[in-house]
């Protein structure tokens, strides 16, 4: 895409043209879905990343620069949203670790650190899919149960419940593995 082009483009999004985002979406959606696919998530898929990306431009329109390349701009804002989302998943991994996995000389090394990641997933992706949601949107996605209660339109209390039994079940499986 040329210089110019892109200049009217950012223009247009500036400026709340719908048609604009939607021409934006079909020239970068690919390309953006095959970067994407380059990074490993186990809670979110490429298109996830690029939906969020482009509703990150279209909520941030105003900030988009003009004499910078779209190009660029789409693809930092890309990698910035999978990057804090990798850092957000493996910190909440370590966290899960720490809770669910015991501590000892002959837990510390790498093979049985990724053996044990690799099951805790595994565990995880047999919750059941609304206690997975919850229990992702807490832990994975750091909200609290006041905007998972909102989100999702259910109370605190069944949020806390979800939570219980999904650490009870992960506590069961590892402890049987």
């Amino acid at each position: 895409m040329e210089k110019g082009d892109t200049y009217f483009l950012v223009r247009a999004l500036k400026s709340g043209d719908i048609n604009s985002l939607e021409k934006v979406y079909k020239i970068y959606y690919s390309k953006l879905y095959w970067f994407s696919k380059k990074f490993d998530s186990a809670t979110m898929e490429s298109d996830d990343f690029v939906q969020q990306t482009f509703l990150k431009i279209w909520e941030n329109r105003d900030q988009l620069k003009d004499n910078v390349s779209l190009d660029q701009q789409i693809f930092i804002i890309c990698k910035n949203l999978i990057l804090n989302h990798l850092k957000r998943e493996a910190k909440t991994v370590a966290q899960i670790e720490e809770i669910y996995l015991p501590k000892n000389e002959e837990t510390e090394g790498v093979e049985f650190k990724n053996t044990n990641i690799k099951k805790l997933r595994l565990i995880i992706e047999k919750l059941p899919p609304k206690r997975k949601n919850i229990f992702l949107l807490h832990k994975i996605d750091n909200l609290t149960y006041e905007e998972i209660s909102v989100s999702l339109g259910i109370s605190k209390k069944t949020i806390a419940n979800h939570i219980y039994l999904a650490h009870n079940y992960i506590k069961e499986e590892l402890c049987e593995s």
